[in-house]
């Protein structure tokens, strides 16, 4: 198991990770300081607890967001991929009755 140090607000926190995801924990520890220093600068300092925790729930307010549009858009998906096999099977069915038609009129003129 491996261990970083993270940077929150300007103080460093030790922790611990599966090998290989140091980079992406960095990562992740960036944006939850960027929320941290916004929780800060709209309220001022409030001890790092509550600082902590408005971050999180912005961050989790965000998440909750993003899973609403995409729930949202995975429902349009699937409308727009029944509408397209419903065009499809109309096209199909056209494409059928003009084969159809061409082949009467083959058939005749032999």
């Amino acid at each position: 198991m491996a261990q970083i140090n993270v940077d929150v607000n300007g103080r460093p926190y030790a922790v611990g990770c599966e090998d290989g995801q140091e980079a992406h924990l960095q990562e992740l520890a960036k944006i939850f300081d960027h929320q941290v220093r916004q929780v800060s600068q709209d309220m001022g300092q409030l001890g790092d607890t509550r600082l902590f925790l408005m971050g999180a729930l912005m961050l989790a307010d965000e998440l909750y967001d993003a899973k609403g549009r995409l729930a949202a858009l995975q429902v349009e998906v699937t409308r727009l991929q029944a509408e397209r096999s419903r065009i499809e099977g109309r096209a199909v069915g056209a494409l059928e009755a003009a084969a159809s038609r061409i082949e009467k009129l083959a058939a005749s003129d032999a």
